[in-house]
């Protein structure tokens, strides 16, 4: 099992907080503004620096200052999907360097096991996330790929911490959780406190149907970054993660 795993574990039992928020935002001071407020709430923070406009490298390492700092773990989206020597550029080069400073990663199984062993080589000391499902309406994630990823991540347990799991489609995610064991994180996305639909395809849903169905850590975007008071609003939802974590885990 990756020690990435135990860490996780650890913060989230310290600060009652299974949320992950998605710093979906252009501006990477913005960013570093958001962690100083809601890092004391959260579990994990999840970036993509291929989104920002003002990127140097001195953001990772300020960010690495407030991730260490508040106990968070920083989860760079980056989905990487290629053969394996090239995910191993990508992920280890560019201006970006991802894998001097991203707790976790991750990565589309799609291309078979070659992409892990392609990321693992880089840096052995990170996590990777396999896509399992996605929230999007009308996405192509299927239960038999589901499956055959959990079977990916436990060939190379050593390495993939856990999956990206939808509770939109809750019977596949009980049976990723039922084969993958308790040995993998469950990460879910598209979680707001009142479910929906947005007009680009995304459905939402709650932080106790995704639990119930069996994750572990709730993602949290625009529900959290866009709110008037984001530190307020990051609050209600780790306080709603953690309720349904004692309601239906403990």
């Amino acid at each position: 099992m990756n020690p990435i795993i135990t860490k996780l574990r650890e913060i989230i039992a310290a600060k009652k907080s299974n949320l992950t928020v998605a710093a979906d935002i252009s501006s990477a001071e913005k960013i570093l503004e958001l962690a100083e407020k809601i890092g004391d709430k959260i579990c994990v923070l999840k970036t993509h620096v291929d989104i920002l406009d003002d990127f140097t490298s001195e953001f990772p390492k300020k960010l690495r200052e407030i991730a260490d700092r508040k106990n968070f773990l920083i989860f760079e989206d980056r989905k990487f999907a290629d053969i394996g020597n090239t995910v191993s550029l990508q992920f280890s080069g560019g201006i970006y360097k991802i894998a001097e400073w991203a707790d976790l990663i991750n990565a589309h199984s799609i291309v078979g096991e070659g992409i892990v062993d392609g990321l693992r080589k880089v840096n052995k000391k990170s996590g990777l996330i396999l896509l399992a499902q996605m929230t999007p309406e009308g996405n192509l994630f299927t239960e038999d790929y589901a499956l055959k990823t959990v079977e990916i991540a436990k060939a190379n347990s050593d390495f993939v911490v856990g999956f990206i799991g939808s509770s939109d489609k809750p019977e596949i995610l009980r049976k990723i959780r039922q084969v993958a064991g308790d040995d993998f994180m469950i990460f879910t996305p598209g979680i707001k406190l009142a479910a929906g639909c947005d007009d680009l395809g995304q459905t939402y849903n709650t932080p106790e149907k995704a639990i119930q169905a069996g994750t572990d850590v709730i993602i949290v975007g625009r529900g959290i970054i866009a709110a008037e008071d984001p530190s307020l609003e990051a609050e209600k939802y780790r306080a709603a993660g953690w309720e349904a974590n004692l309601k239906f885990k403990i």
